[in-house]
C-alpha cells in the first residue's frame, strides 16, 4: 500500500531512498531485491528500468551519498578558510557520529562488502575519498602547514577512526578527540 507522498514522489528517488535507508541500516548484500522493491512501492520492472542491477542501484545510492558529502563540505568551504575551515569539516564529522541511528561511514561499510577493488562500488568510493583527501590537502595547505598532504594522509585516517568509533564507542569522546586531534596536527 503507498500513500499520498509515495505516490507524489518519483519511482526512481522512491528506490534511491528505501536503498539508501535499508543499505545503511541493514547491509547492502542483506538487502535483496524484493525487499527494496516492496519497500518502495514499485514493481521489479520499474527497478530495472531505472537500475540495470541491483550494483547499479548500489553505486547510485553511493553517488547520492556522495553528493551529500560535497554539498555539505562546499557550504563549510564557503563559510570558513584555512584552519577555521578544517576544524569546520572536523565538526561537521563529529556532528555526524553523535546522530541517532549511526552505524558508521557508509561508504566504509559498503567498502567491507565488495572486496573486489574493480567492483564499481569501490570505485566510486576510491572516487570518493580522494576527493575527500584533495580538500583536506587543499584546506591544510590554506592553514599554512608545511606538509599539507602528510596531514591531509593523517586526517583521512582519523576521519575513518572516528568513524568505525563513534558507532561502537561514546561518539561525543570520539567528537572531541578528532577535533582535538586536528588541532593538534595543524600545531605540529
Amino acid at each position: 500500500m503507498t500513500t499520498g507522498a509515495t505516490e507524489r514522489t518519483h519511482p526512481k528517488e522512491r528506490l534511491l531512498d528505501t536503498a539508501g535507508r535499508l543499505f545503511y541500516a541493514q547491509g547492502i548484500q542483506a538487502v535483496g531485491v524484493e525487499q527494496l522493491v516492496t519497500e518502495a512501492g514499485v514493481t521489479r520492472a520499474t527497478f530495472y528500468r531505472h537500475f540495470s542491477s541491483k550494483d547499479g542501484l548500489v553505486v547510485a545510492y553511493l553517488e547520492a551519498r556522495g553528493a551529500r558529502v560535497e554539498e555539505a563540505v562546499a557550504a563549510i568551504l564557503a563559510a570558513h578558510r584555512g584552519r577555521a575551515a578544517l576544524l569546520a569539516l572536523m565538526d561537521m564529522i563529529g556532528d555526524n557520529l553523535c546522530q541517532p541511528g549511526f552505524r558508521g561511514c557508509g561508504f566504509l561499510n559498503a567498502a567491507a562488502e565488495f572486496p573486489d577493488p574493480a567492483h564499481p562500488a569501490r570505485v566510486h568510493i576510491a572516487e570518493h575519498r580522494g576527493w575527500f583527501h584533495g580538500v583536506l590537502r587543499t584546506v591544510v595547505r590554506d592553514a599554512g602547514h608545511p606538509d599539507p598532504e602528510r596531514v591531509a594522509r593523517t586526517l583521512v585516517l582519523l576521519r575513518d577512526g572516528a568513524m568505525v568509533g563513534g558507532a561502537l564507542d561514546d561518539p561525543r569522546v570520539i567528537r572531541a578527540t578528532l577535533r582535538e586531534a586536528a588541532e593538534n596536527l595543524l600545531a605540529s
